[in-house]
């Protein structure tokens, strides 16, 4: 059974597991892989971002050359955004096609949490807003098909989320995802460009 176009499970009895329903019971699909692996390297481009921005601000010779308000303590969240980066790694490594992991929910909410927790520890919940673009476009993606639809019948995007809106136009799954961590990557700069436009 195919459940969230993320895993498939063999319904035979426990009893009769052989190798091939064993693989089957644990398999993910490889579409979800990449989608996957696109969500940890933004996760860890955001974690990476907000760990310098966490460095700077907690430092007070940075802070007066930026000109941005200092945060005690703050430094030390380079060494929790250094882990998530970590884990991150890991998850990547074990994730690539075919996987052997699937996070879920609890790791993607987990993993938001962190980087929410570092935005407002460091007082910039603005700048994770646009390190975290990707997943606030996907989030809008989302909120503007079902409302669109709700009112009209008719949809903005082939697909929500909008990633799977560019793999219904014909777009290859890690064009997406490459092209995803491009734009990642601009505006883990542009966040971070932030310290010193003011």
């Amino acid at each position: 059974i195919l459940i969230n176009n993320a895993a498939v499970f063999d319904l035979a009895p426990i009893a009769e597991i052989t190798r091939e329903s064993y693989d089957r019971l644990f398999a993910i699909n490889v579409a979800g892989t990449l989608f996957t692996m696109q969500a940890a390297a933004t996760v860890m481009i955001a974690a990476g971002t907000l760990g310098v921005i966490a460095y700077a601000v907690g430092r007070t010779d940075f802070t007066e050359y930026l000109d941005v308000h200092y945060v005690a303590g703050t430094g030390e969240l380079l060494v929790f955004s250094a882990g998530l980066i970590g884990g991150g790694l890991g998850f990547l490594w074990y994730n690539a096609p075919p996987a052997a992991v699937f996070m879920g929910d609890t790791g993607s909410l987990a993993l938001g949490g962190a980087l929410g927790a570092i935005a407002v520890a460091t007082k910039h919940e603005i700048v994770l807003a646009i390190v975290g673009g990707i997943f606030v476009v996907e989030a809008l993606s989302v909120i503007i098909q079902v409302a669109y639809f709700k009112r009209t019948g008719k949809r903005v995007f082939l697909m929500a989320p909008i990633h799977h809106h560019f793999e219904k136009r014909g777009w290859a799954e890690p064009q997406i995802v490459i092209r995803f961590w491009i734009i990642s990557l601009i505006l883990a700069l542009i966040g971070l460009a932030t310290l010193k436009i003011r």
